[in-house]
């Protein structure tokens, strides 16, 4: 497969400390592969925060990505019959977001995404952004780590002090974690300082 023709989705759940970074890869994924397709969860469709508005986030993935941003379980289903993504990266990805892949849980437009998508045997690339990675969602992230073609972007603790449990990945590796996907490997090493 050819990384420089690929269709990428890119999915965002509502780690809202992280979203920066990821409109940050966000922007690095769409000028290393192309046109993006943007994918919100419905929190991130509708939720301001200290850390931005809901509007000004979708505004600035259409900006970059060049389309319209889908929020919606229906908007997202025709992923998988019509075979739309070569790879669908989420992030941030968070701890939420973990347990319902792990235990097929289809009730957002990214859960919805990943499953349509996963259904075509292609690769998903999970940036995870979580408080509780070493904690409640650990057995999550084992499920998903042992799971076929699912990748993660590599990650780390971001506070090993102040949240001991909290696991948040390197978003400047997305764009390269995405090739090695692609490649069926996963970008090594995967736990990160």
């Amino acid at each position: 497969m050819n990384v420089k023709e690929l269709r990428v989705g890119f999915a965002f759940c509502g780690s809202f400390c992280t979203m920066s970074q990821a409109l940050d890869a966000l922007e690095q994924t769409a000028a290393r592969f192309g046109p993006v397709t943007p994918i919100v969860s419905g929190s991130v469709a509708s939720t301001d925060t200290r850390f931005g508005a809901a509007h000004d986030f979708m505004r600035e993935m259409e900006r970059i990505c060049g389309r319209r941003v889908i929020s919606t379980v229906a908007g997202a289903e025709p992923i998988g019959p019509k075979g739309l993504l070569d790879v669908l990266v989420i992030c941030p990805c968070t701890g939420n977001t973990l347990a319902k892949l792990a235990h097929g849980v289809t009730d957002s437009s990214v859960t919805m995404a990943a499953k349509a998508h996963l259904r075509n045997g292609r690769p998903l690339v999970a940036a995870v952004s979580t408080n509780d990675g070493l904690g409640a969602s650990a057995p999550n992230l084992g499920v998903l780590l042992n799971r076929k073609n699912v990748f993660f972007v590599p990650f780390g603790q971001d506070d090993c002090t102040g949240k001991p449990a909290s696991l948040v990945a390197d978003f400047t590796l997305v764009p390269e974690t995405i090739e090695a996907a692609c490649r069926g490997e996963q970008l090594q090493p995967l736990l990160r300082r």
